[in-house]
């Protein structure tokens, strides 16, 4: 193993850069995955990271061992906790970190599975818990427009919980681009006029979208959409969140596909 034991040290100031700014996040080719869930996950889904990035303190735990052991030695590095606090985005975090490549998405030339397209979605914990429903449903594909937040964030990963590496996750889509590759029908949630999502016949692949928290979806999907769907809630309130919503519509339509088996 290394050490870096300056902030001087070439590494540890990019990967200071990295995890201070999201903007440098999307400009990189790389994202930081902090936390013993996230490295675990990746190894699974992805192999090696690029660097394995560890507290001296964090070593001392049986977890983070067993995933160093799963790591070429040639990539770890080890820091002292005081260095490590600078790259963390966590409060009380567990000391370890993977730089690891961002995977490079070929956009599919026609969309014929259920996907999932996120329309201005901007609050990065809503993002990350509808790629984990996604993910959880069996979506393979995910289209991020613009103004959605960035799908690499720290924050987003956090929330999906592993979700990005079962998933294809497609960055900065123009709305009419995808729009003229789809095969499949567009379904939107929406309280006016739509159709209960309980009434409507899901069973056959979709692309469900998903508007921002406060306009709802854009004028190009709404020319688009085949499927309006309401949410019924006894319960009298108004909206749901748009991470839950998404989660009722994606997990409804999984009933109805088991059931048609």
């Amino acid at each position: 193993m290394k050490s870096i034991t300056s902030r001087d040290n070439p590494l540890y100031k990019r990967l200071k850069a990295l995890a201070g700014s999201t903007h440098q996040q999307r400009r990189s080719a790389h994202a930081l995955l902090e936390g013993f869930h996230l490295a675990s996950a990746y190894l699974d889904a992805a192999g090696q990271p690029d660097t394995c990035v560890v507290t001296e303190g964090a070593l001392r735990h049986d977890e983070a061992q067993a995933i160093v052991a799963r790591i070429d030695a040639a990539r770890i590095v080890t820091l002292p906790d005081a260095l490590f606090g600078q790259l963390s985005n966590v409060v009380n975090g567990v000391g370890m970190l993977l730089l690891v490549e961002r995977p490079a998405v070929p956009m599919p030339e026609r969309v014929t599975q259920s996907c999932v397209v996120l329309d201005g979605v901007q609050d990065a914990g809503n993002v990350g818990s509808i790629l984990r429903s996604a993910a959880a449903a069996g979506i393979g594909d995910v289209f991020c427009g613009p103004g959605t937040a960035y799908a690499w964030a720290s924050k987003v990963l956090r929330s999906a919980m592993g979700a990005h590496f079962l998933l294809r996750i497609h960055e900065d889509i123009e709305p009419q681009a995808l729009v003229e590759r789809l095969a499949v029908p567009v379904a939107i949630t929406d309280s006016h006029g739509a159709q209960a999502l309980y009434d409507c016949d899901l069973s056959g692949p979709l692309a469900w979208v998903f508007g921002n928290e406060g306009a709802g979806v854009s004028q190009v999907w709404r020319a688009a959409v085949t499927h309006r769907v309401t949410i019924p809630q006894p319960g009298g309130m108004e909206s749901l969140n748009v991470a839950a919503a998404a989660a009722v519509c994606l997990f409804e339509q999984c009933r109805q596909q088991r059931a048609r088996t």
